[in-house]
């Protein structure tokens, strides 16, 4: 994919170090995302650093260098891609008390963890018959897609994955769990709390589906349908472009255009997946939410929400990268 100028580089890192002394990290960091025009969210806790941002190459790099130049935290494994439009509105900086919320402090992968796996060997360990493949995702992004033969938890939140290995992995101790999230963070977690749990060999997919995506061919692939990631592109396909899809801004559920065809699709407010399922209170918290986004509009401010018409512009724009995208592809294939 192209590094041109005129795409915004989005990378994705995170790293189970111990860092005791993360709140004072905070602000300096955010002066340095700032002042290299760098946004995106980046977590802090005891246990390490989390974050997906977006920003012009040298300013992602220079981000990246005032990080790894910190002892305490060193070289990171980064994933990057590219998009053309700015996935983020804002750069936020949190203090939290873990990088990704399990609900139990007391698994540390800073301990143990299972074995990584590279991405081209993952498809050989899947594919056989004795390995119970676990996706570690909520249920919505199991849903826009994952890989063949794999196993959805049914979980809207990482917190409630211990209690599917109580209820549904507990009898399968000495059989092989190999399981995979988006980036790799969620198996870190996992993978430790099973070997915690007493189970002999787990394994891991090593920087999670979009390092796969990224390392291995499409026509080689076990993967199906796209990725859910946490920004404004929603999804990515194999080839880590820009996917096809909107996105609920009450439930964070990937939509497609049938779905906002929906009486049930309120801008803002709700969509097919999750209509049902809202409380009178959530939805007036939604309404006042909306309510903001409209005030951020008229007053010409970014905002999360946009109107139909903004969307039929967007994805007539992405249709028009698409195809741009595509052309190249193939001139670079018949020049080759």
């Amino acid at each position: 994919m192209s590094t041109s100028s005129a795409k915004t580089l989005v990378v994705a890192y995170y790293k189970f170090v111990s860092l005791p002394d993360f709140r004072e990290l905070r602000y300096p960091l955010l002066d340095v995302c700032e002042q290299n025009g760098v946004k995106g969210t980046i977590l802090l806790a005891a246990e390490g650093i989390n974050s997906t941002m977006a920003g012009p190459e040298e300013g992602v790099a220079a981000v990246l260098d005032y990080l790894q130049s910190n002892p305490a935290i060193g070289e990171l494994t980064v994933k990057r891609s590219f998009t053309d439009e700015p996935p983020f509105y804002r750069m936020k900086v949190k203090l939290k008390e873990e990088i990704v919320r399990l609900g139990l402090p007391e698994v540390n992968p800073n301990d143990q963890v299972g074995e990584y796996v590279a991405p081209e060997a993952w498809n050989k360990l899947i594919s056989d018959p004795d390995v119970v493949l676990v996706d570690t995702r909520n249920d919505y992004e199991v849903e826009i897609g994952t890989f063949k033969g794999a196993i959805d938890p049914n979980t809207k939140s990482f917190r409630e994955f211990p209690e599917y290995v109580e209820k549904e992995l507990a009898d399968k101790k000495d059989k092989p769990i190999a399981m995979f999230c988006t980036g790799g963070i969620r198996c870190e977690k996992s993978t430790s709390y099973l070997l915690k749990e007493g189970f002999k060999k787990v394994y891991h997919l090593d920087g999670g589906i979009l390092n796969y995506l990224e390392k291995v061919d499409p026509e080689e692939s076990m993967w199906k349908g796209d990725c859910f990631v946490f920004d404004n592109r929603v999804t990515v396909n194999h080839n880590l472009e820009e996917g096809d899809f909107d996105q609920c801004h009450a439930c964070r559920h990937a939509i497609t255009e049938l779905d906002m065809a929906s009486e049930k699709y309120v801008e803002g407010i709700s969509c097919p997946h999750c209509f049902d399922t809202m409380t009178e209170e959530q939805r007036e918290r939604m309404k006042s939410r909306q309510r903001q986004v409209e005030i951020s509009r008229e007053q010409n401010r970014p905002h999360i929400g946009s109107t139909p018409e903004q969307r039929k512009m967007w994805r007539e724009e992405k249709m028009k990268r698409r195809e741009e995208d595509r052309r190249r592809t193939m001139e670079r294939n018949q020049s080759s």
